[in-house]
């Protein structure tokens, strides 16, 4: 090449993504499309995302990860648990971690979290980091005689998470956290009177622009994700604007980049809390990959490369998407094909390749229309199909 030659531009990024779930298997499609390489690090052979499983190692292991790291360029997550230590180190090195590390740390530890809210001034339900029974007792009793508490780090659909009128109903977390070198608190959070969960997502890249979709409504079934209906129904306009408000407020001030996913409670007074925080593709958003111009997964590979963000406005009048939780027993979902595609042409059917287990999310089912009831019922039934 001679001096005056420019260097030849780089013709494909590489995307690496640690953890081999059902997220980073729907980013595949999207990736293809854009033309972008894609890796997984999988925990274990045989995950979901297997078709881009390049290496299969200990997240938790930084060797592993630096191996990993060093063969693309961005590193992005299908989980929050990688130890903020290593994702430390991989920007020492020069390696670019999307949502970055200081940003992750607030959907891994809910503690952080409930601080960092507090002073963004976005509304929250009243909440107290506790080290013991007799701080959790206080804060029960000052609460209403009941409260949530919650694991500090590492719990995710309904794990992690208990309901009590007594501290002593939580003694087991109080010993394992004794029992740890570390130290450390549980989280205690008022139990909120609310009327329904509803999920704000917003992506955002790393030079600043950010795009949300609708608010949706999510319907829980003990403690998991089961139906979401977008955009959430009977929302009152002010509803939808505070939502999109708290939504751009936490991914400015904790500088989220990629999809960030803001779970919220509406109250039975008409305030919206925020619940949750969620810094990758998160299951709120599944129903945009035919539901919306721009599903979750497509922005969130344009957002963790910086590229120019996509239109996330809803495709059709309304989407539902139901989660399959558990599967069919006598195995995979495929299973059941023949009978559930043909008695329901209009629905758009996703299988994560896992086997039945109950409470599982072993797919997803989505339907878009113009009627919001019609999509569920034909949701629904297709989704059941399966059980």
């Amino acid at each position: 090449m001679s001096e005056n030659q420019e260097p030849a531009a780089k013709t494909s990024i590489r995307v690496g993504v640690i953890g081999g779930g059902q997220l980073a298997r729907m980013m595949v499609p999207p990736a293809i499309h854009l033309g972008l390489d894609i890796s997984v690090l999988a925990e274990t052979e045989g995950m979901s995302a297997q078709r881009a499983a390049d290496m299969v190692g200990d997240y938790r292991d930084p060797e592993t990860v630096y191996a990993f790291a060093e063969t693309v360029d961005v590193v992005t997550f299908d989980h929050e648990h990688v130890p903020h230590e290593i994702l430390n180190e991989l920007e020492r090195r020069g390696i670019a971690v999307h949502p970055r590390p200081h940003a992750l740390q607030y959907a891994q530890d809910k503690i952080l979290m409930r601080e960092k809210l507090a002073e963004l001034g976005v509304p929250i339900p009243a909440w107290a980091a506790v080290a013991d029974e007799a701080a959790l007792q206080t804060f029960i009793d000052a609460n209403g005689g009941r409260a949530v508490v919650k694991t500090a780090r590492g719990g995710y659909d309904g794990k992690g998470v208990r309901v009590v009128s007594q501290a002593d109903e939580v003694r087991d977390w109080f010993a394992a956290l004794a029992e740890d070198a570390r130290g450390g608190f549980l989280l205690a959070e008022e139990l909120v009177d609310f009327t329904r969960e509803l999920a704000q997502l917003i992506a955002r890249r790393p030079s600043g622009e950010a795009r949300a979709w609708p608010l949706v409504e999510t319907i829980q079934r003990d403690g998991v994700c089961d139906v979401v209906l977008a955009p959430a129904p009977v929302s009152d306009p002010e509803t939808a604007a505070e939502a999109a408000r708290i939504g751009a407020i936490v991914a400015e001030g904790v500088d989220a980049t990629g999809v960030l996913a803001v779970e919220m409670f509406e109250t039975r007074d008409g305030r919206v809390l925020v619940n949750e925080l969620a810094m990758r593709p998160h299951n709120s958003g599944h129903f945009s990959i035919e539901g919306s111009i721009t599903s979750q997964f497509e922005q969130h590979l344009r957002a963790v490369t910086d590229l120019p963000l996509g239109d996330p406005a809803m495709a059709a009048p309304y989407a539902v998407m139901v989660n399959v939780l558990g599967g069919p027993a006598e195995g995979p979902m495929p299973v059941r094909y023949p009978a559930v595609l043909a008695a329901h042409p209009a629905a758009k059917i996703h299988s994560y390749g896992k086997l039945p287990r109950p409470g599982r999310k072993v797919g997803h089912v989505t339907v878009v229309g113009d009627s919001l009831d019609t999509a569920l019922a034909e949701a629904r039934a297709a989704a059941d199909g399966f059980a």
